[in-house]
């Protein structure tokens, strides 16, 4: 009992100090640099491998639909054949984007840009076709090294970016920015009335982008993403009617609040690999094959998707995605609010104290199998509810933390119980082998509670078989030849009783005692005693014609049987020598009933007490090929009160 009660404190105590740890590791920023590295290989390269994971299972349970709000026109595989190698030149995407235009787009987004000057002719050629748009049209823009801290000596920004930077801001201190070092801003003739977007992205540590930089700060200025620049033109919304809040997010004059950490970033929320946004191919524009309808009113986005473009992302989905399905992708969320939210915590902390709390109570009364099934289904369930947060809900609850609790307490808990139950079950069976048949220490050994050492009193039946006239037979013969009948004849009949589902106590000398009813419970021990009695004398039976066959010595016996209440346990000198056994008046009555066999020249003998256990299984004729016959009322020495004894004899020389 204190074993146990002591196991079940150090696990309770293992399974709190373990969802401590785990918990500290999720809501505390620790100052130490060698937590914050260990904080961010957790959560920025284990825990979104996990995202992964839910982005592909929730689009197997709940595919996301689309709004159709958004066209990619692609300057494809195809259009790279037809049109010559990349890149084109200005004249012909100039030519591109008028037939776009005059398809009557609702927003042209051209995610290319062009820094540097390629003929007066060329350029004023493409800027002549995004004028004609006036205020439809927004170009994508590269800024460069990305630094830690603000460039001070960032004095003078380009005129065709300024129009196109953020005029609202509030809560600065509370958002730590992206800083570009430098920009490389288009070509002026091309941009000079067309607003700007910057296609910055930084990949996570894996090489996968997650995230998208919805602002970043240039000099004194923020300038917006391009998909996020387009979500605002589309809406009709002015640039003082998008603002930055602090840390929480983007505001659309209160029509769209978009979601972000302090820096600015908003997590994508990819529909699917490359190709869910179907393109419309720059090839087909250029031949006038598309029809006015397929573009008419919609945000188009014009970029390139063919191999030798390099314009090419990493996503949990393919790492074969064009940069423009990406901006198709953010421009999407935004216009039909489909954002992911990362959990504040709430979940992963009840989930943390909750499974914690309830392995800790729970485990110490499991075996180890039962221990790591336990945890299996805690497992299970938390990676479905996460996913189904993740598929509903547009939740991203932490998975790592609570995960690794559980598991960290199931091995840990597991491998001890393991060694611990292994170490137990070498004890009993050590203790127990030779004792009980192989059955017995099979159960001793899954229910180690039923292997009670200590003294109990319990109902048992005894049974003691002892070699009659063995005196002359062991001065008859020689002592090999004694030993080599004796063991012939403890082997069978130690067989039948474990067979029998009996305890074998010991030998002495000739003499064999068992007993049923321990250490595992046996209901019917009186009558698996009784069955195992006529089996045993069915067996000598055979095993003396045998003998008389080979011209060897015939032994004979007698079996007495009693049962009642016992004293049972490991009884001996602690350290040196312990019998599990059973002493008791019953014990020493079923010993002196089996010496009446040769007074009433009975096989088998037994007491009324056993017969008591008998009557239910004799009235319904449960027990068969045997007769009982009552032979006397007898006083045996150290009794006072007569016991009624009985002969039993099995008919047809068989078991019951």
């Amino acid at each position: 009992m204190n074993f146990h009660l002591k196991k079940g404190k150090w696990i309770l105590a293992f399974c709190i100090v373990s969802s401590i740890i785990f918990l500290s590791l999720f809501i505390r920023r620790s100052p130490s640099v060698k937590l914050k590295e260990l904080k961010a290989l957790i959560e920025e390269s284990i825990e979104v491998m996990t995202l992964d994971y839910r982005f592909r299972a929730r689009n197997f349970i709940l595919k996301p639909s689309q709004s159709g709000k958004v066209v990619i026109v692609a300057i494809d595989e195809k259009s790279l054949k037809e049109f010559g190698r990349w890149p084109w030149s200005r004249k012909l995407i100039a030519d591109l984007v008028q037939k776009i235009i005059d398809l009557n787009p609702r927003i042209l987004v051209v995610d290319m840009f062009f820094p540097e000057r390629e003929s007066k002719e060329a350029d004023e050629s493409l800027g002549a076709a995004f004028r004609t748009a006036k205020e439809k049209v927004v170009l994508g823009t590269m800024f460069d090294d990305l630094v830690d801290k603000s460039n001070k000596d960032i004095k003078d920004i380009p005129d065709q970016i300024i129009g196109s930077a953020f005029l609202k801001i509030t809560g600065t201190s509370k958002i730590d920015f992206v800083i570009a070092g430098k920009v490389l801003p288009t070509v002026p003739e091309v941009s000079q009335v067309s607003l700007i977007g910057h296609v910055n992205s930084h990949s996570d540590y894996d090489g996968k982008l997650r995230w998208e930089f919805l602002y970043l700060k240039y000099g004194d200025e923020v300038f917006p993403s391009l998909a996020l620049q387009t979500a605002r033109l589309s809406l009709g919304l002015k640039l003082d009617e998008m603002a930055i809040v602090g840390d929480r997010g983007v505001d659309l004059d209160e029509k769209i609040f978009i979601p972000t950490d302090n820096r600015g970033r908003l997590l994508i929320n990819y529909l699917g690999k490359e190709g869910t946004f179907k393109p419309i191919s720059a090839a087909d524009i250029l031949a006038k094959k598309v029809h006015k309808e397929e573009i008419a009113d919609r945000i188009v986005l014009l970029g390139t998707t063919a191999v030798a473009t390099y314009d090419i992302k990493n996503t949990p989905f393919s790492a074969n995605m064009p940069g423009v399905e990406k901006n198709a992708t953010v421009v999407e969320n935004i216009l039909t609010k489909n954002f992911l939210k990362k959990s504040v915590g709430y979940i992963e902390i009840i989930t943390l104290m909750l499974t914690g709390l309830i392995m800790g109570f729970v485990l110490p009364k499991l075996s180890a199998i039962k221990t790591a099934l336990l945890s299996s289904i805690f497992l299970i369930g938390y990676t479905f509810a996460v996913v189904l947060f993740f598929s509903y809900m547009g939740l991203w609850v932490n998975f790592i933390y609570p995960a690794a609790n559980i598991i960290t307490i199931s091995v840990v808990i597991t491998g001890a119980k393991y060694f611990f139950e292994e170490k137990k079950a070498k004890e009993i069976r050590s203790m127990f082998s030779s004792y009980v048949s192989p059955k017995i220490v099979e159960v001793l050994i899954n229910n180690p509670e039923k292997a009670k050492l200590g003294g109990v009193r319990k109902d048992v039946t005894v049974l003691f078989a002892d070699i009659i006239g063995f005196t002359t037979l062991s001065e008859r013969k020689s002592p090999e030849e004694v030993v080599d009948l004796l063991n012939e004849y403890f082997n069978e009949m130690t067989n039948i009783i474990f067979k029998w589902d009996g305890t074998l106590d010991k030998f002495v000398g000739d003499e064999i005692m068992a007993f049923w009813g321990a250490p595992v419970d046996q209901p019917n021990h009186a009558e698996l005693a009784v069955r195992c009695a006529l089996n045993m004398a069915h067996s000598l039976s055979k095993m003396q014609e045998k003998w008389m066959r080979e011209g060897k010595e015939v032994l004979d016996c007698g079996i007495g049987i009693n049962t009642g209440e016992v004293i049972i346990g490991n009884i001996g000198a602690t350290g040196k020598k312990m019998d599990y056994t059973v002493i008791g008046d019953h014990v020493n009555l079923a010993a002196r009933v089996e010496k009446l066999t040769r007074e009433y020249n009975a096989k088998i003998i037994v007491t009324e007490f056993t017969i008591g256990h008998l009557d239910a299984l004799i009235k319904e004729g449960l027990i068969g090929h045997c007769q009982l016959e009552e032979r006397d009322n007898v006083r045996v020495k150290g009794k006072e009160k007569e016991v009624k004894i009985f002969e039993l004899k099995g008919l047809k020389h068989g078991e019951i």
